[in-house]
């Protein structure tokens, strides 16, 4: 007959090896609310593009997918967020190229980086819009000759609004300017919203935007487009040449991309991944994209980083040459 004390006995050494044994089952991804930064102000082509993709992962995932702005710095406070944040998948980052330049800007300013690009990991390019150099209606310039012209008659005179020191816009015109010889002055603002406002007030001469900025804008008849930065023409756009067009060997886009922090399970990236598949194939997702005049170019996670590691490597080199801003 068994004793209790051996009973007993049995009966702890069974608890402790089923409380030391691993969890098999883990808590199905998303079980709650998913927080996706913005890291600009309202407006620009981050949220344009951000905003349609969490209404429809939010109905492939049975979860709210809340896009959040969280502007400042050129983008390195919200990205900054993203990094720090427990990697679980439940704070992602709607990126745009600016994400390369913000760590060499930080450094170019005298700060410490806010994040390294190495504890952002890629999920899905979504887009990549070619940017657009516009006037108002009523500027004296027709044609990005007569901007080149004036700019060469007076180094500075002319003035550009940017989404920020280093931002996507920023590097995109000095890569330009340093192609056609000519020196503006570069006025930075909080975001592409914000640029293309002070454009339209008059506070500005030039804009470098993204189509999905200022296409309702241009076809209202407020902007007159002069030069795109894309490899052809814009379709909606074909009367507006492409910088190689005109002898100027410059080709530049505003890519928008998903990001989780670096360290996310697997299994997780591999849900996201999937969903982002889909929702570059959803027909609201492609409609929306369309009105906004914004193509849309998808890369699963493999290729999405080769991409982002080879553009990184470009736009740095742009930064490290526009040098310390006073």
């Amino acid at each position: 007959m068994r004793s209790p004390f051996k009973a007993a006995t049995a009966a702890l050494a069974l608890v402790a090896a089923v409380a030391g044994a691993p969890v098999l089952a883990q808590e199905a991804y998303p079980a709650h609310p998913v927080t996706v930064v913005v890291p600009f102000p309202p407006g620009g082509v981050a949220e344009l593009t951000g905003r349609p993709a969490t209404i429809i992962l939010s109905k492939l995932l049975k979860q709210p997918f809340v896009l959040i702005n969280k502007p400042g710095a050129g983008g390195s406070i919200g990205a900054a967020a993203v990094t720090t944040a427990r990697p679980d998948g439940y704070t992602l980052l709607m990126a745009l190229a600016s994400v390369s330049t913000n760590p060499e800007a930080d450094k170019m300013s005298g700060r410490p980086p806010a994040f390294q690009l190495d504890q952002l990991a890629p999920i899905a390019l979504v887009s990549a819009d070619p940017v657009i150099a516009m006037v108002r209606a009523d500027s004296p310039y027709k044609t990005l000759k007569d901007l080149v012209e004036d700019a060469k008659k007076r180094p500075e005179a002319i003035n550009y609004s940017s989404s920020g020191n280093y931002g996507t816009y920023h590097v995109a015109t000095e890569m330009f300017t340093s192609v056609a010889g000519i020196k503006m002055k570069h006025i930075p603002y909080a975001g592409g919203g914000p640029a293309l406002t002070a454009l339209l007030g008059g506070q500005v001469d030039v804009a470098l935007l993204g189509p999905s900025v200022a296409i309702a804008q241009i076809k209202a008849g407020k902007l007159r487009p002069l030069a795109s930065w894309g490899g052809k023409r814009i379709a909606s756009l074909p009367e507006v040449p492409t910088l190689k067009e005109l002898g100027y060997n410059v080709e530049y886009y505003i890519w928008s991309g998903l990001f989780a922090p670096t360290g996310t399970p697997e299994p997780v990236m591999k849900t996201l991944r999937e969903a982002m598949r889909k929702v570059v194939a959803d027909e609201e997702f492609k409609a929306t994209m369309a009105k906004l005049e914004t193509p849309i170019v998808y890369m699963d996670a493999p290729e999405f980083k080769k991409f982002w590691d080879d553009d990184a490597k470009r736009l740095i080199d742009v930064v490290r040459k526009i040098g310390k801003i006073e």
